[in-house]
């Protein structure tokens, strides 16, 4: 079972690689301006706190029965997912993101198994990140929360219903035969780790909308399908929050909340681009690829411009290569 790791999912698979980890933690960043501009990564500003769903009796009771852990986002804030390895080398995983069970890689209605055509999951230590809906070769949109029932999110525009919200996520371990010999054959590559990368809402559970165009690929699978345990996935449900309940909650302080792309761009800070092995990447999905962002619904049910959206100056990005005390194990139950 995954624990809980100084806010990070942390996932050990002891009965292929006792010393083998792999953890995914949630950056906060900046929201790039929702145009039709492809910009480059935006840099992480640390990690969202993650806390137990168990530890707070306050939940609505269909959130404490999937369990999981849960995180607070302000409304129209964004995050990316950063994964990570550990001790022992870089067992490879096929990791499954979804959002409001609509998978962020292929559009689709959330099912367990690994699927091949097309490739619903990404591969680590190829990709070292995701950051939003994959929807053409090399361009995703942005992860951006917003209040659940509002329609907004990927999941209500698809399946006309926000039963879900938050995040899924499952992780598929190489199998034992398949990384003996991977290890055999060659040295397995480190990868560099990096982190870069509105209103008061009715609900504070959030699902996620579609934001910004960015450049990133999604990597496509070097190995078989019959390479993964698929017996040994794990899975974690997590809960997005809105920041503004998150002290009522957790009697923790509230977040703060992050810059804007504008005051990034006029401090001059970085932002990067990912280079990866040069294998072509998935196609993206048609079906994200018709979502209406966040801007655009904002402004069709407004009549007036979403905050932000105003393209910004990027220098050159950063050009990137590939690369706790008595731990709790995260709760989850079988309702989702």
């Amino acid at each position: 079972m995954p624990t809980l790791e100084n806010n990070a999912l942390v996932f050990r698979f002891l009965e292929i690689d006792p010393e083998a980890r792999f953890s995914i933690d949630f950056q906060r960043t900046l929201r790039i301006p929702d145009s039709e501009r492809d910009y480059p990564l935006p840099p992480g500003f640390g990690r969202f706190p993650l806390r137990h769903v168990e530890d707070y009796a306050a939940l609505p009771a269909h959130t404490r029965r999937r369990g999981g852990v849960i995180l607070p986002l302000w409304q129209a804030e964004a995050l990316w997912l950063n994964f990570g390895g550990g001790w022992g080398g870089d067992l490879p995983v096929a990791v499954k993101v979804a959002a409001g069970k609509i998978n962020a890689v292929t559009g689709e209605t959330w099912t367990a198994p690994l699927n091949r055509n097309p490739q619903d999951y990404v591969v680590w230590p190829e990709q070292p990140w995701l950051d939003g809906f994959a929807i053409e070769p090399g361009v995703i949109r942005q992860f951006v929360a917003m209040p659940l029932g509002e329609g907004y999110s990927v999941e209500e525009q698809l399946t006309e219903d926000a039963e879900w919200g938050g995040l899924q996520i499952s992780v598929t371990p190489m199998r034992r035969e398949a990384w003996e010999r991977l290890k055999t054959s060659h040295s397995v590559g480190l990868m560099e780790e990096v982190a870069f990368s509105m209103s008061s809402c009715a609900s504070a559970e959030m699902g996620l909308g579609a934001g910004g165009r960015m450049r990133q690929s999604i990597e496509s699978d070097p190995y078989t399908l019959e390479d993964w345990d698929q017996r040994a996935t794990q899975r974690v449900f997590v809960t997005l929050w809105h920041a503004s309940r998150w002290r009522a909650l957790t009697g923790e302080p509230v977040p703060t909340e992050p810059p804007s792309a504008e005051d990034y761009a006029r401090a001059g800070l970085p932002w990067f681009q990912h280079y990866g092995r040069g294998a072509e990447p998935l196609h993206g999905s048609d079906r994200l690829a018709g979502v209406k962002s966040v801007g655009t619904l904002h402004s069709e049910k407004t009549e007036t411009s979403f905050p932000g959206s105003h393209d910004v100056a990027t220098p050159e990005p950063v050009r990137l290569g590939p690369g706790a005390k008595g731990p709790r194990e995260i709760k989850h139950g079988l309702d989702w």
